[in-house]
């Protein structure tokens, strides 16, 4: 596993007051992904969880459903680094056209071929997620998200990764991972999620803004609320309106923004 943090000399300006010290930086590095020896797209990311990484975004890009699709997952030693990351899959040429995707995805560019709610909803099944009797409480997800806060080491050291969890009802955390990109973190997540053949949790928690990419991979991971520290957009929230998604914006301490599918928060 590479580095996840560096070091390096910085100035420090406050008012009259400059000082020369140095500072701990999450590290970004490129990974590239491929598929049955063909390349599927370059991240920016921080290293670590990289094969959980890749089978979040061959989730999300409807490449693999489940564990069994991916047959091998290694780290290509002929190029000399652990930045490139091979993965053989159980039916060869699985990948569908649509999913081919550009390798100048830089920053963790989650769905950078799906630009529209109904190319997810087809991978949906044209099926809604329905998350058929939970009901999560403003307090379990405040409760998620203090995990989420308690698990990001690398950002307590350097303020520069955003953190992505998959909790149960009870706001108990599962899984955590962070990253320098948000779409990443979640497809992190969700990878050690499908790699542990788990099913799909109840919440997902993210620290950042709800994107339409966030909403989109919740939906085909099939989770039924996302909650996320920040504003959202307009196409996430009518993505998750029309997905399924229980979508929870500025949720900080015990306030929280419910956009859409509110039923599944419980206020008694």
């Amino acid at each position: 596993m590479g580095r996840r943090t560096d070091r390096r000399l910085v100035t420090r300006y406050r008012g009259d007051e400059v000082d020369r010290r140095v500072d701990t930086l999450a590290v970004e590095e490129p990974l590239e992904i491929r598929v049955d020896g063909e390349p599927f797209t370059l991240t920016m990311r921080t290293p670590g969880d990289d094969v959980e990484l890749a089978h979040g975004l061959l989730r999300a890009e409807g490449v693999i459903t489940t564990r069994e699709d991916v047959r091998t997952a290694r780290f290509c030693t002929d190029t000399g680094t652990l930045n490139v990351l091979e993965l053989a899959l159980t039916v060869p040429g699985g990948v569908p056209l649509s999913s081919q995707r550009s390798l100048a995805a830089f920053g963790g560019c989650g769905l950078c071929g799906s630009t529209t709610v109904d190319a997810v909803t087809q991978r949906l099944g044209g099926q809604p997620v329905s998350g058929e009797g939970v009901s999560v409480a403003p307090s379990a997800i405040a409760t998620a998200l203090d995990g989420l806060k308690a698990s990001q080491k690398i950002f307590a050291r350097t303020g520069g990764t955003h953190g992505a969890a998959a909790a149960t009802v009870d706001g108990e955390v599962l899984y955590a991972r962070e990253d320098v990109g948000r779409h990443n973190a979640v497809d992190k997540v969700l990878g050690a999620v499908l790699l542990e053949d788990a099913p799909p949790p109840p919440l997902l928690v993210v620290s950042s803004r709800a994107s339409f990419e966030i909403v989109a991979k919740a939906a085909v991971s099939r989770v039924p609320v996302l909650a996320c520290v920040s504003a959202p957009s307009s196409l996430a929230v009518e993505a998750a309106e029309q997905l399924g998604v229980t979508l929870v914006a500025f949720a900080r301490g015990d306030r929280l923004t419910v956009c859409t599918h509110g039923s599944r928060v419980a206020t008694g």
